[in-house]
Order: C-alpha cells, then structure tokens, then sequence
C-alpha cells in the first residue's frame, strides 16, 4: 500500500535505512529456534537430518535413545523414531532494534526443509515491521498474505515489505528473539526493564507510551493489573483509577486484578466510599469478594418478581443479539467438554453452581468477551470468559472462584480453539 500519511511516509523512508538481518543473526535463529532431529529406523540406522550423514547408531527401537551427536557435523540431535523421508519446521523469530527514533520490531519466518540424506535447506525471510514512535504511534511494514481466513503464516514470498493495514495476522509472537536488542530511550524511561510479561511487545510498548496512567502501574509495580487492562480492553481503566491510586499509596499489591474488578464494581454498586482504603485494599481479597457478591444476591432475590422478569427477558433479548453466531460453539477433548452459555438463565446456573459473580455482575451483557462452560458428565467445572478483542483467556473460575485440577487443561483446549471463535465472528 502506498504511503498516504505524513507519518506513514517518514516509516517508509525510514525502512530504506534498515540494516538487513546479518549472517550471525540468522545463524543464530536456526540455531536456537528450531529443532536439529536425527531420524531413526527400526534397525538403528540414524540419519542425521541437518547435514545428511548416516551411520549406525547400536541402538534398537527397544533400546530408546532420546538425543545423539553427528560425528560428521558435531551437532546435537533430537531421535525420533520413523520411516519419513521429507520434514519441514517453520517458526517465527524477532529482532528487536532502533532506527532513527523509532522502536522496530522486526519478524521472520523461518523454515526448515529436511530430507534424508541431503543436507537441510534453509529459508529466513522477513514478513512484519512494526514502527513505534517515541509518541507510541504505530505503522506496520508487512507482505501481503494470501486471503485465508484459518491460516496466518500464508504470505506471499514475490511481495514485498510495505505499508499495509494492520491485521490480527500481524500480531506474531515469535519463538525466540535475538539476544542483542536495542530499545529507544522513551521505553525505559516509562519504566520499561527487559520483561514484557507476557504480552506482545508492540501492545506492551504502546500502551506505556500512549498511557500514562498503564505507565504509573508498571512503575509502581501493579503487574496484575497491568496485564490485566492491557488485555481485558472492555474495561475502563478510569473507573477504576481513583482506586488503584489507593492502592499505590498504601503499597498495596492487586494479587488478582479481575478479582479485585469485580470486587470493586460490587462496592460501587452498593454505594460505598471507593476511595477508602479499608475497602479497596482488603487484606483477604478472596473473602471480601465472596461477602459482598453474597450481599447483592441477597439484594437481588428481594426484588419484585414482576421488575425482575421484565429485566431477564429484556438481557435474554440483548444476550441473543449480541452473541447470536457463537450459540452452539463447543469442544471437546477427552471427558471435558467445553461450551458457550446459551441464554441468562444458563448465566444464572452457572454463577449459582459454582458460587460466583458471572450472573450477578451481568456477564452476559459484555459485548467483547464470550463466557463458556467447562462440563464433565454435564456437572459444571470451570467458567471461562474470553476476549473477543485479543482472543485470549481472561478468566477461569470453579467453585468459589478457585482453580480446579483441570484449570490448565481447559485453559490449554480453548487457547487450541480459538480459530473456532474467530470463524463464527465473520460468520
């Protein structure tokens, strides 16, 4: 896409000056982000599959070795056990730089293609940039892809590194990044230490530079909640801010920040005083969450029927419309099962089951998440609540608000399953 904005202009002028990868840099991501494999026959015979060197290896299938050394190319190597001949390994790496006062954010796709007894073949192209200005403006440098809606790594090799218009497909995590990286000084002056925690360092990066208010609690060392807004967009951190302040000068660490949110929404919602310490900064969280979500079903079940039927159908009507092309997305692996609620009155089971506040404080009206049911034999387990911003897992709750033995599990079945949910978006 041709540069249309003066910032987008001054991106591709400046790409014109980047170095391009060096051949230690790109020795060092086949090195490091891909796996170096020996294959194995049922007689012993290993083949190495880096250089295509074989040799007898004087062990049987019966005799299970997991790693060996080359003696032709000295490199260490992963056994596996099969009669394949061709292998292919493709993974992402990065490479974080400066280039005039930009932080670049560099992407490569890697490739190996090994066949048995021939030396492997190997590619590294680049395929994203993103551009962060001191600022926190971005522009993404990318190829264009291939229109397929299932797979992100379709990129179409004869174009080139242009200024395109962001797609989730951009958003790549890599594997591995070189260990040399270097990073404009606006970064480490908001409070920026080598650690992002966890999230993509575009989001990272932008949301100290464009946000004050993220940058206090990276600084301040509220981590959790951190996170927690930079992936849970929905909510408003001003709703909470006032609060949070509380926290800081009380040297108060938010252990579970959408606990925490939602225990603050419950003392807003029965009028008390959120910027008192005595509430906001409880010493058992856990607890004083439970109170105060017993107190408003309590509050709840003393409504007139009438007002309270009325309310149900109104939200079954809304829930309907906004979440009308995910009922019925479910997966299943093993005794899990694992499904979207269907209407509010699912809602209230669920939150009724396992003692917590999906239906109290109105999941079912968020328009960017999705709650499933994680079910064995049809008893409730887990609560799960999912971005439909970011695709990620927000939240898993069991019974009051505890992670149950299968916690990591579920959480591994959804993050394998979102393709689902982004299908049924463009449905």
């Amino acid at each position: 896409m041709k540069p249309k904005t003066k910032f987008q202009k001054q991106v591709a002028e400046q790409s014109k000056r980047l170095a391009p990868i060096t051949r230690k840099q790109r020795d060092w991501a086949f090195q490091n982000c891909l796996e170096h494999q020996a294959r194995r026959l049922k007689n012993g015979k290993l083949t190495c599959l880096e250089c295509g060197h074989s040799w007898a290896g004087g062990h049987t299938l019966a005799e299970s070795i997991c790693s060996c050394t080359c003696p032709h190319c000295q490199a260490e190597l992963k056994v596996i056990d099969t009669r394949k001949q061709s292998f292919k390994q493709a993974e992402y790496y990065g490479i974080y730089t400066v280039c005039g006062s930009f932080q670049v954010l560099r992407y490569f796709f890697l490739e190996k293609h090994c066949r048995v007894g021939s030396p492997a073949r190997l590619h590294c192209r680049e395929v994203v940039q993103h551009w962060i200005a001191p600022n926190g403006k971005c522009a993404i440098m990318a190829r264009s892809r291939s229109m397929n809606v299932l797979y992100y790594d379709v990129w179409n090799w004869s174009s080139a590194l242009e200024i395109r218009q962001e797609r989730q497909a951009h958003l790549v995590s890599p594997v591995a990044v070189y260990p040399h990286k270097r990073f404009i000084p606006e970064v480490k002056r908001n409070g920026f230490r080598g650690n992002f925690y966890g999230l993509l360092p575009r989001n990272f990066f932008r949301n100290i530079l464009t946000d004050s208010r993220m940058e206090t609690l990276l600084k301040s060392g509220q981590i959790g909640l951190f996170r927690y807004f930079s992936v849970e967009r929905s909510k408003d951190i001003a709703d909470f801010w006032a609060s949070i302040r509380i926290c800081i000068r009380n040297k108060y660490a938010v252990s579970d920040a959408s606990l925490w949110c939602d225990y603050v929404n419950l003392l807003r919602f029965f009028g008390k005083d959120l910027s008192n310490a005595k509430f906001v900064c409880p010493t058992d969280l856990k607890a004083e969450h439970d109170r105060w979500m017993l107190k408003k079903q309590t509050w709840n079940k003393h409504q007139k029927r009438e007002e309270r039927r009325k309310q149900l159908l109104q939200n079954e009507q809304a829930y309907s419309d906004l979440k009308a092309n995910f009922i019925g997305l479910e997966f299943s692996e093993g005794k899990l099962h694992i499904r979207v609620l269907k209407d509010v009155n699912e809602f209230y089971e669920e939150g009724n089951t396992l003692k917590h506040c999906v239906f109290t404080n109105e999941y079912f009206l968020k328009p960017d998440t999705l709650v499933f049911s994680a079910q064995i034999d049809g008893q409730r387990i887990e609560t799960v609540e999912v971005s439909l911003e970011s695709f990620q897992v927000i939240q898993s709750r069991g019974l009051f608000n505890q992670n149950t033995e299968f916690h990591d599990q579920i959480v591994s079945i959804v993050n394998r399953n979102v393709h689902l949910i982004r299908e049924r978006m463009t449905a």
